[in-house]
């Protein structure tokens, strides 16, 4: 499935704090960051987009916020990835997408194998699925 790249930045997780969550709780940051248990400058940093919400930081506004660490983790993430498909756009433009000659097939609870393509009747080519003993527990 083919995503479409925006040209557009994604907002960065320090700007939703600093414009829709401070002023919805309405506390000063110096109080935020002794609830979350960390500096004002880091607050700071965060807020001023100039530095990233790691997981400690992620699990710490996730608690605060009480909409759990993933969402601000995925925020980060997305902006993370954007600047760095910006930053090496004409690196990636040069390296080739690499053909498969099997499959990898991966089934939870299954170990994964690799099975040589073989033309099925069809004329489409399949991979041959051969399922290994499930994994243990």
């Amino acid at each position: 499935m083919a995503t479409k790249v925006s040209t557009r930045a994604p907002t960065h997780p320090g700007a939703i704090l600093r414009e829709d969550v401070l002023p919805a709780i309405d506390m000063p940051v110096s109080e935020v960051a002794k609830a979350l248990g960390v500096s004002r400058q880091q607050l700071h940093r965060i807020l001023a987009e100039t530095a990233p919400i790691t997981p400690e930081m992620a699990l710490r506004i996730g608690k605060f916020c009480g909409n759990g660490p993933d969402l601000w983790l995925r925020m980060q993430a997305t902006c993370d990835l954007w600047h760095a498909r910006q930053n090496l756009a004409d690196k990636l433009n040069r390296i080739p997408t690499a053909k498969a000659k099997a499959a990898v097939i991966f089934k939870p609870g299954r170990e994964m194998v690799l099975a040589p393509k073989r033309r099925h009747r069809s004329g489409d080519l399949r991979a041959r699925q051969k399922w290994l003993a499930p994994i243990p527990a």
